[in-house]
């Protein structure tokens, strides 16, 4: 990184019960760089529980943190938001005539909680809109999924290769990503059907599949997430090698973008820039044993911006600590400055929003 960086910023987060400091750095430039890019950037952090925004003021950067219990999976689309949490998925609806009402403190957007849907501690992971309905990745029971109001999940789709629908973890499906309307390709951990049998050969049993041929596009990754469709090609996370890829869908053939210094998980990208999730690892035997392992002292933990034209690093915001692991990495387009009110907004120190009829 060839940008200086701005000194430690301590910012109180607020949990049931309980209060977090998060100290956080970032390359100087990285409010230009949002300003550049028109985008404001939302990162769920697993274990502190945060869903963190990343806007900016003229020159600044804003950030604000609000709680969702074990914050995993995050979709977006312009009029709505929606948050995995660990027994939940919060819904949150854009409220343009709230908007108008707070333009003149800055704000080009609000997003206000609405609903939640209970779907138990089925280990949400990454989730998206097809058509109007929100389809998520039940990585307990090895399947992608949709809501339904009388039901915990509605199975949709699963690897064919698992045999039952049980509550097992068997492959540790993972990722999704959307083309057109439908579920495109989804990435796993290892291609097993026995309770967390992917563990085993985790460093190197990860693979990627084409949802509707059933087909694996390529294999041999150390526990791949976040696969996504854009820029006419198809990108991934090799995550235990601290890798940004390119995948080619007609013969698998892998290509490094960039070697980045955490555990890679979470991605959104834009025409100029991916915005990637970096995590320290836990000493844990989920973690042990995969290559980026062995640079567990140097791992780096928050969202790496690289410009896609070149695969060099071109911003960095870390977390010096409160936060350890980051899940998601998503991008709300055309905002700098959107107010969010979550499900704890009072106790986040957030506003507190009511709206009638």
């Amino acid at each position: 990184m060839t940008e200086p960086v701005a000194p430690d910023v301590p910012a109180d987060a607020e949990t049931s019960g309980s209060t977090r400091e998060v100290k956080y750095e970032h390359s100087l430039n990285l409010a230009p760089l949002l300003e550049h890019l028109r985008v404001t950037v939302l990162v769920s952090t697993y274990q502190a529980g945060k869903l963190v925004v990343v806007g900016a003021r003229p020159g600044k950067p804003e950030f604000s943190f609000h709680s969702f219990e074990r914050a995993m999976g995050v979709a977006v689309r312009p009029d709505r938001l929606a948050v995995g949490a660990r027994t939940l998925i919060w819904l949150l609806r854009s409220a343009p005539e709230i908007a108008e009402r707070l333009a003149d403190r800055g704000y080009d957007a609000c997003y206000l909680t609405r609903a939640a849907q209970y779907t138990g501690d089925v280990h949400v992971h990454e989730m998206a809109w097809v058509g109007d309905e929100l389809w998520f990745v039940n990585t307990l029971f090895s399947c992608l999924c949709s809501l339904h109001d009388n039901y915990s999940f509605v199975p949709r789709w699963r690897p064919p290769f698992i045999t039952a629908l049980a509550a097992e973890d068997r492959c540790h499906l993972n990722g999704m990503a959307v083309v057109d309307n439908r579920p495109r390709y989804v990435t796993m951990l290892g291609e097993t059907d026995s309770a967390r049998g992917w563990r085993p050969n985790k460093a190197g049993g990860g693979c990627l599949m084409e949802v509707e041929s059933n087909q694996v596009v390529a294999r041999g990754f150390a526990m791949p997430h976040s696969p996504r469709v854009a820029n006419g090609r198809l990108w991934l996370l090799d995550s235990g090698r601290g890798r940004l890829l390119t995948v080619d869908p007609k013969d698998g053939t892998v290509e490094t973008v960039a070697e980045l210094p955490g555990y890679t998980r979470g991605l959104a990208l834009t025409s100029e820039a991916a915005f990637v999730g970096l995590s320290r690892i836990r000493e844990t035997s989920t973690f042990g044993g995969i290559p980026i392992a062995e640079k567990r002292d140097q791992l780096k933990c928050g969202v790496a911006i690289i410009e896609l034209r070149t695969g060099n690093l071109a911003c960095l915001l870390e977390f010096k600590s409160g936060v350890e692991e980051v899940f998601d990495v998503q991008v709300l387009p055309h905002l700098r400055r959107p107010l969010l009110s979550g499900p704890f907004a009072g106790q986040d120190g957030g506003e507190v929003i009511w709206t009638v009829p």
